[in-house]
């Protein structure tokens, strides 16, 4: 936010990371209050922190869920993950997606970033998903479906 009040909605490179969280051939994904598209539990890196420890952070603020193990899945960077916020700050997304199928906990709805949690059907997926995700989620399904 700091960055952003001296570089306004220019674009910039952001380091995150996302899960995809599978349990019975299907994937959670998480409707978002800020565009109401589907996509994956996940977010931006802090100052100090590895690219796992922000997968096991977002899942938990966003999904109530503890991952008790995560695999790297893949990398994505480049124009397909460009994304402009619903408010106007503009991003190209460097992520690290991690497999997680061991996992704690309840799902609970943060009511900030998420209004909504489903587990999909790999075959059933919505067809309105958040446009960082849909790289991930396709090289996804292309290897395990």
């Amino acid at each position: 936010m700091e960055l952003r009040k001296l570089v306004g909605t220019r674009p910039l490179i952001m380091a995150g990371a996302c899960v995809l969280l599978c349990s019975n051939h299907q994937l959670l994904l998480q409707r978002r209050t800020d565009n109401g598209c589907w996509g994956l539990p996940g977010g931006s890196m802090e100052l100090g922190e590895t690219l796992e420890e922000v997968a096991k952070r977002e899942l938990f603020e966003e999904t109530g869920l503890t991952a008790k193990g995560l695999e790297l899945f893949d990398m994505f960077s480049g124009k397909d993950l460009y994304y402009k916020y619903p408010h106007g700050d503009e991003v190209y997304n460097v992520v690290a997606a991690y497999l997680c199928t061991d996992f704690d906990g309840a799902l609970k709805v943060d009511g900030i970033e998420v209004q909504e949690l489903r587990f999909f059907n790999y075959a059933e997926l919505p067809s309105e998903l958040s446009p960082p995700d849909v790289p991930v989620i396709k090289r996804f399904l292309d290897r395990f479906v």
